[in-house]
């Protein structure tokens, strides 16, 4: 699946955009704040209905515009679908063919992968960041998990309402956790094996490799043992939880970590591992999703060339446009001219694209 034309309009400093982009490279050059970012955010708007920018997806509404729009037409062996996304600051509203749709009925339609600066608190940042990654990377893969995921939290609520109030029916929430929290420990353990597969053989800086691991590792344990563990966990820590009044147990208190050459990316990676650490994890997703669907979602590149020399990025482009449709963005029009041959050009400025000539 690829994105052909895409239509923006009063997405942040982007007052009106119209543009057809290419099947493979698309590499967007400009200087900075011009509106390189704010386009792959509305790509990414497009395709999940929310920004990987920000939670606040009300604040992307150009200053003085009453809501934004972000319009795309996607391409696959079987025909053509409109998408349309359009925010206000009280709504939000979804359209597949010019047909206004429910989230469920619209998500899935266009699938991406992320790099961009804001994504380095996946490596740098809290548990919380690097759970949140992985349960929405497996939940747009898997729709199951995703509704897995959000069964979880849901139960995750009830029972600490119920620590809260010292009810008597806690054991049954209890029983509800060690069932749905088994479950979503082992299938989250299995996709985070097979990130472990596609990080060891893909993109890496020469001489540094790559991880992430989980723990309790659920990824080979059958669903009842997973159960076992989790029970287990819930009689050790019953006191604490009582007295705390909350669940202190299960995938959403599960360490993810990160690791270069072993060691834990968030307390020791240098600036430049640790974009290095999160492009190869940003395609490790990538190409997970395409060995088990045989698609392939587009790729969002913010700023590929900060941490790449012209050659490593010149490598990087040939592969991931040889693959499918990526739009990587640039400050440097050196840097674009070098890649240029592999695709399409569009230069930036104020808002505007205007294809190279």
């Amino acid at each position: 699946m690829r994105l052909g034309r895409l239509q923006v309009r009063d997405l942040r400093n982007i007052r009106e955009a119209e543009l057809d982009l290419g099947p493979g490279l698309n590499i967007f050059v400009g200087r900075n704040a011009q509106g390189k970012t704010s386009l792959l955010e509305a790509v990414g708007l497009l395709a999940r209905g929310r920004s990987f920018r920000t939670d606040e997806t009300r604040t992307l509404i150009r200053r003085g515009s009453p809501c934004l729009r972000a319009r795309g037409r996607t391409l696959n062996g079987s025909g053509q679908t409109s998408l349309e996304i359009e925010v206000a600051n009280d709504r939000r509203r979804l359209f597949v063919n010019e047909r206004e749709v429910a989230p469920r009925a619209y998500l899935g339609r266009l699938d991406v992968v992320v790099y961009a600066t804001e994504r380095l608190r996946v490596v740098r940042g809290s548990m919380r960041e690097r759970r949140l990654f992985i349960d929405r990377s497996a939940g747009t893969l898997f729709p199951a998990y995703r509704q897995l995921a959000r069964d979880y939290e849901q139960v995750v609520r009830q029972r600490n309402a119920a620590l809260e109030a010292g009810s008597s029916g806690l054991e049954a929430w209890d029983e509800r956790l060690v069932v749905v929290g088994g479950e979503l420990r082992q299938r989250r353990g299995q996709y985070i094996r097979r990130l472990r597969t596609a990080l060891r053989d893909g993109y890496r800086v020469t001489g540094e490799s790559y991880d992430i691991t989980t723990r309790p590792d659920a990824g080979s344990a059958g669903e009842a043992a997973a159960q076992d563990v989790l029970r287990n966990e819930l009689l050790e820590r019953a006191r604490d939880e009582r007295r705390l009044r909350r669940s202190l147990v299960g995938p959403h208190r599960d360490p993810i970590d990160l690791l270069i050459d072993g060691i834990d990316a968030s307390m020791s990676a240098s600036a430049g591992q640790a974009r290095s650490l999160l492009l190869a994890l940003t395609l490790a997703t990538r190409d997970v999703f395409r060995q088990e669907t045989g698609s392939v979602p587009v790729a969002l590149l913010d700023d590929l060339d900060s941490e790449l020399d012209d050659e490593r990025a010149g490598a990087l482009c040939r592969e991931i446009a040889s693959h499918g449709q990526a739009l990587v963005t640039t400050a440097h029009p050196a840097w674009a001219r070098y890649v240029a041959e592999w695709g399409c050009t569009f230069h930036v400025a104020d808002g505007h694209f205007a294809p190279a000539s």
